[in-house]
């Protein structure tokens, strides 16, 4: 039954998600995380930013990741090929459909549409990220990492998976003097 779920979850997130990877990424947090609940968000972001920093399609990646965990090696295969069947099947089917009409204005009106629903899944999903990052982080942090990633990448054009790096490892560093922090804290209060 696992692995029926496994194939189901992808093959509906990516035979929906229209417009490539981004779009799928709403649809794959739907199915992982409330649906089967095989996450919580905080993992599902971990996996996001990771995914984001690897080379290659970004659903392929989540897929082959997530079905691993949830499935093993059988759940991992599971997920890529449910991920990536429909894509294919779609495409084959599409284009040789959609290249004998692309003159007609329908076939455009078509592909316009689709932009502004991938627009609204993806600011869901930031608004429930940027919510996550206030609660976890506060907003003045949270505020100071988005402003200054948005100023790197868009105005120095630094890669999103550098940026992401350094913040991890930012995380780490933190981390590993977390404790000194506390204890030194403990100390002054003792005396």
């Amino acid at each position: 039954m696992k692995q029926l779920d496994i194939f189901i979850a992808f093959f509906r997130s990516s035979i929906l998600g229209y417009g490539g990877g981004p779009s799928t990424i709403p649809l794959v947090h739907k199915e992982v995380v409330e649906k089967y609940k095989w996450m919580n968000d905080d993992e599902f972001s971990d996996v996001l930013a990771l995914a984001n920093t690897l080379p290659g399609p970004i659903n392929t990646k989540m897929s082959g990741y997530i079905g691993y965990r949830v499935g093993g090696i059988i759940g991992m295969l599971n997920a890529v090929l449910a991920s990536i069947v429909p894509t294919i099947l779609l495409m084959i089917i599409l284009l040789t459909f959609l290249s004998s009409l692309k003159d007609q204005p329908w076939v455009h009106g078509m592909t316009k549409a689709v932009i502004p629903v991938v627009c609204v899944m993806m600011a869901t999903l930031t608004w429930d990220f940027l919510k996550k990052s206030k609660d976890s982080l506060g907003w003045k942090a949270a505020g100071g990492i988005i402003i200054s990633s948005f100023l790197l990448m868009e105005f120095l054009g630094v890669h999103p998976g550098i940026v992401i790096v350094v913040l991890l490892i930012a995380a780490l560093v933190k981390k590993d003097k977390a404790p000194e922090i506390k204890q030194e804290k403990e100390k002054g209060v003792g005396m």
